[in-house]
C-alpha cells in the first residue's frame, strides 16, 4: 500500500517528471552515450513510475528514479551491444548547456564530496568513448560510485547486487578506464580555448587546401574516426597518422562539393563545428559535427566526425 491513502500517485509522478526529467535524461545519456536512447529511458522510467509507483510517496523520489533509470539504461545498452553497427560507434553530440542539470550544481562542480568525475567531465566525449570498453553493469557501477558518489551499500541496493559484487565490478571498471586515466584532461576553460584554436587552425588549412598546414595541426599519432551508421558516407575504420588524416579530411571536403552554414558550438564541454550543407555528392550527410581532442602541445590527436542523423537529434539547427 501507499504510505498515505490521501496521496494520489499520478499527480505526484507528473510533478516528479517536471522536476526530475532533465536529471533522468542526463543520467541516461551518460549511461548510454546516446541522446535518442536517453529519450527512451526517460519515457520508460516515468511509465514504470505511473504503473508501479514507489510504496512511499512522502520521501524523495530522485533516488528511486535513479535506480529505475539506471536499470532501464542498462537493459538498453545490452540490447544495443547485440545489434550490429556499421563502422565505428561514437557518442551523440549534445550541446553543453543541455548537460548541466544532472546534479543541480553549476558546470564543473563535483556531484559529491568524493566524486571522482565532475559534471562536465562525465559527459565529455573522451569519457563517453572510454565507457564503451565497459560492460553495462560496470558502467552502471562506475557512474553511481564515481559520478553520483553513491556508497557501496547504495549502489548494491540500486542495482540488486551484493556489496562484494559491487566492489569487484567497480575495481574492474576502473581498470578498464586506465587508458582514459592515463590521458585524462578534464574540460576546463583553458582546454576549451586551446581546443577551439586547434580546430579552427585545422579547418582553415583544409578549406585552403593546404595539406602541409593541415598535417602540422595533427599530433604524430593522430586518428580520425567518423560515424555514419551506414546511413551516409564515412570511413569504416579509423584513419591513422597525420598524413592520412589530413588527406582523408581534405578528400572529404573536395568530394562533398558542399556549400552551407557553419557554426562553432560548445558540445560536450568543448568547442565543435556544427555544419548544415547542401551537397550534390551522393550519400553525403546534410548535417554533421566535427570535434577534436588535443595533446599537451595543442595538436589534434583525435578527430571525430559524427554524420549519422540519429546521432544529431540533440543538436539544434543553425540560426542565421
Amino acid at each position: 500500500m501507499l504510505e498515505s491513502a490521501s496521496m494520489q500517485p499520478r499527480p505526484l509522478v507528473a510533478a516528479a517528471f517536471r522536476e526530475h526529467e532533465r536529471f533522468v535524461w542526463g543520467l541516461a545519456y551518460r549511461m548510454t552515450g546516446s541522446a535518442a536512447d536517453a529519450d527512451d529511458v526517460v519515457q520508460e522510467t516515468f511509465a514504470r513510475a505511473l504503473e508501479h509507483p514507489p510504496q512511499r510517496l512522502d520521501t524523495p523520489l530522485r533516488p528511486w528514479l535513479t535506480r529505475v533509470a539506471i536499470n532501464v539504461a542498462r537493459d538498453a545498452l545490452r540490447r544495443r551491444k547485440r545489434r550490429p553497427y556499421v563502422g565505428p560507434w561514437l557518442p551523440s553530440p549534445v550541446e553543453t548547456a543541455d548537460l548541466e542539470e544532472l546534479g543541480g550544481e553549476p558546470t564543473g562542480e563535483a556531484l559529491g564530496v568524493d566524486a571522482r568525475y565532475d559534471l562536465r567531465e562525465s559527459a565529455s566525449f573522451a569519457f563517453l568513448v572510454a565507457l564503451e570498453a565497459l560492460t553495462a553493469q560496470q558502467r552502471a557501477v562506475l557512474l553511481l560510485r564515481d559520478v553520483l558518489d553513491y556508497s557501496v551499500r547504495e549502489t548494491a541496493a540500486a542495482l540488486s547486487l551484493s556489496e562484494p559484487n559491487v566492489k569487484t565490478t567497480h575495481h574492474r571498471a576502473r581498470h578498464a578506464m586506465s587508458a582514459y586515466e592515463g590521458a585524462r584532461r578534464p574540460p576546463t576553460s583553458a582546454l576549451s580555448d586551446a581546443t577551439r584554436a586547434a580546430l579552427e587552425r585545422f579547418l582553415t588549412a583544409i578549406l585552403s587546401e593546404d595539406l602541409a598546414a593541415a598535417e602540422a595541426c595533427l599530433a604524430d599519432g593522430a586518428r580520425a574516426t567518423s560515424d555514419g551508421g551506414g546511413e551516409f558516407l564515412a570511413a569504416l575504420q579509423p584513419v591513422r597518422g597525420p598524413d592520412r588524416v589530413a588527406r582523408f579530411i581534405l578528400g572529404v571536403q573536395k568530394k562533398s562539393q558542399a556549400v552551407g552554414r557553419f557554426a562553432m558550438r560548445d558540445v560536450n564541454g568543448l568547442p565543435a563545428l556544427v555544419a548544415e550543407v547542401d551537397s550534390s555528392a551522393s550519400r553525403w550527410a546534410p548535417r554533421y559535427v566535427v570535434r577534436c581532442e588535443i595533446d599537451d602541445d595543442g595538436k589534434i590527436r583525435e578527430l571525430h566526425l559524427v554524420v549519422a542523423s540519429a546521432k544529431l537529434s540533440a543538436i539544434g539547427p543553425i540560426v542565421a
